[in-house]
């Protein structure tokens, strides 16, 4: 089958097609032909070796997170998917590589896709949609009538935690540009803080929650805007000892990662506030949560742009010198 391999980290041309073998499938796995898949800045980290440490893949490997497309085998203890099931996915972090075209999945990983989506719309969702939910109903259980400010609101995370959070009853904040300031509010944001004219925690205060997705200096100022009690889930900041214990990760290499966010979690504890980070995990039982809402309305992809299969080089090129003004990229399949 054609996939695009990363044959060498650190560099764009580390990225090329090929011909590798169908992957073998196993008794609780299905294998689904990918009708579209989608690009994320985890691609762009991975190939880049920028999380090596945690993410120990070796070269070479198929890249990808993110699917949607059709079932064509199921193994022996398979209960949940049948052949021809329509569905989408993020596989677990070990089981990457959707930029090919066909993958084994574990039916846990699994949903049937939203049947109001196209592939390529259902392919845009699921890493996104996972990070949002397992940010704000998992961590931050927001409830309604909180503050929840959500940056980079027109980014894939952001256009969908703008969109969650408007269901789960919140008032919500973002931040984005002056070119998609229409775009955030036709998604339901409250609030909207144009970056480049203001400084927004200066005008945005007493906040229950924030997602960070940008990390740096804009995660230390909304230390700011949070009341005490609130609560900073980054994607983008230092990974913490509870994420280092959840990896399972190796004493020496806990020990370093708490020493690597405590920096922030002391301006936070001075604050009365707390910092939690977040690598979201795959999960077919959130995605069949958020298949419902996106049925129902609740809920709506946005695609910046689709690239053909035979492109994807191109639309990792295409994210990663952010050119896309708003939601997310897609490949698919011809």
């Amino acid at each position: 089958m054609r996939a695009f391999m990363v044959e060498r980290y650190g560099a764009e041309t580390g990225v090329h097609a090929a011909e590798v073998p169908q992957p073998k499938v196993g008794v609780d796995d299905v294998l689904v032909r990918i009708h579209a898949a989608s690009v994320n800045p985890l691609d762009l980290k991975v190939r880049d070796g920028d999380f090596k440490v945690i993410l120990p893949y070796r070269v070479p490997f198929v890249l990808g997170n993110d699917l949607a497309g059709t079932v064509v085998e199921v193994g022996s203890a398979v209960t949940r998917f049948s052949v021809g099931d329509e569905v989408y996915s993020r596989p677990d972090k070990d089981r990457i590589g959707t930029f090919a075209e066909l993958i084994a999945v574990h039916q846990d990983d699994v949903a049937p896709k939203p049947t109001t989506l196209t592939m390529a719309e259902a392919a845009s969702l699921p890493l996104v949609a996972l990070t949002a939910w397992q940010a704000l109903v998992e961590r931050a259980h927001v409830r309604p009538g909180q503050k929840v400010l959500i940056h980079a609101g027109s980014g894939g995370v952001g256009t969908i935690a703008i969109q969650l959070a408007k269901h789960l009853g919140a008032q919500v904040a973002t931040t984005t540009s002056t070119a998609n300031l229409d775009v955030v509010k036709s998604l339901g944001a409250d609030v909207v803080v144009d970056y480049k004219r203001q400084a927004f925690e200066t005008v945005l205060h007493d906040y229950d929650v924030v997602l960070d997705s940008l990390g740096g200096e804009n995660l230390e100022k909304s230390l700011r805007v949070l009341k005490p009690g609130g609560k900073v889930i980054s994607i983008a900041g230092p990974p913490d000892a509870a994420f280092a214990r959840e990896l399972g990760a190796n004493p020496v290499l806990r020990t370093a990662m708490a020493a690597l966010s405590f920096r922030i979690r002391r301006r936070a504890r001075r604050r009365r506030v707390t910092y939690e980070f977040l690598f979201m995990q795959a999960g077919g039982d959130q995605l069949r949560e958020l298949t419902a809402l996106v049925d129902a309305g609740a809920i709506r992809p946005v695609i910046d742009r689709a690239f053909p299969f035979e492109s994807t080089r191109e639309a990792l090129e295409y994210v990663g010198k952010g050119r896309a003004k708003a939601g997310k990229v897609v490949v698919t399949m011809t």
